[in-house]
């Protein structure tokens, strides 16, 4: 029997969570299949960190931003940071930002600021962004539009709205990447969203150490946990796991404009700005 081949393309293997057994946690997922990850950051520790194992891993890419939940610290310091860091040839997008109105604890406006900037910086240097949404359907799409997210494209993170949402977010030119939750059985709003998505924008993730899939609901999510999504999102668009896989494997490949090697993943291109 074969291992598919999986991209989870939103992990985050660089948090405190797996500090004790962060090896051994990409030793299980390679086991289970995964021959990509997406290692994101989200501040000063975690991009240092992503950066550092994308690095030493040739099957790891990292994905850099500022959360919205850290907004309010998005100050002058950080976006240097983050401009010297989106020119590292192992950094493959932008993310994650976007607008998070659950936690509160950084205000809207300085939310949509931080979100404006970087899809600033996402268009300048001609990287797909990675967008995080919680509450804030509505604003974060209207963002998305006025900044003509479409000229450089993206990925709506953990995607958890219906059709009708996912029909405005691909009509911006986004794709749609599914976690954990399209496994509940009670998301049937996600579950038609992903039905409806079409092959070539369709992506999966795990989003570990957060919303670990059915049957493993519950647990620090991994990412080899990724298999499970994969199984959810095959039996819903009636297909087999290992052509999902493959599907969506060649689909980060594409957005994230990488190539899959002996040696690993490269870039297609060489970065000249």
């Amino acid at each position: 029997m074969t291992k598919p081949t999986l991209f989870d393309t939103h992990t985050h293997l660089n948090v405190n969570k797996f500090k004790g057994d962060r090896q051994e946690v990409t030793e299980r997922a390679r086991l289970m299949g995964v021959s990509g990850f997406a290692v994101v950051g989200f501040d000063y520790p975690t991009i240092d960190q992503a950066l550092k194992m994308a690095t030493d891993n040739q099957d790891m890419v990292a994905i850099i931003g500022w959360h919205p939940t850290e907004a309010h610290t998005f100050d002058r310091q950080a976006q240097a940071y983050l401009e010297a860091n989106l020119t590292n040839d192992r950094v493959v997008a932008l993310g994650e930002t976007g607008l998070d109105y659950y936690w509160k604890t950084a205000p809207k406006e300085d939310q949509e600021e931080a979100f404006r900037r970087q899809l600033a910086m996402a268009r300048d240097h001609q990287l797909p962004v990675v967008v995080h949404n919680r509450d804030a359907t509505a604003d974060c799409y209207r963002i998305l539009k006025e900044e003509r997210v479409g000229d450089f494209g993206g990925i709506m993170h953990s995607f958890s709205e219906g059709s009708e949402w996912a029909q405005k977010f691909l009509d911006l030119g986004m794709r749609l990447s599914f976690s954990g939750t399209v496994s509940y059985q009670n998301a049937q709003d996600i579950q038609a969203a992903c039905q409806l998505t079409p092959d070539n924008c369709l992506l999966i993730e795990t989003d570990a150490p957060y919303l670990a899939p059915h049957p493993k609901r519950g647990l620090r999510n991994e990412t080899g946990f990724v298999y499970y999504v994969a199984s959810a999102v095959a039996k819903l668009r009636a297909t087999s796991l290992d052509d999902l896989a493959q599907l969506t494997y060649n689909n980060a490949c594409q957005l994230f404009n990488l190539q899959a090697t002996k040696q690993g993943l490269i870039r297609n291109d060489k970065r000249t700005h």
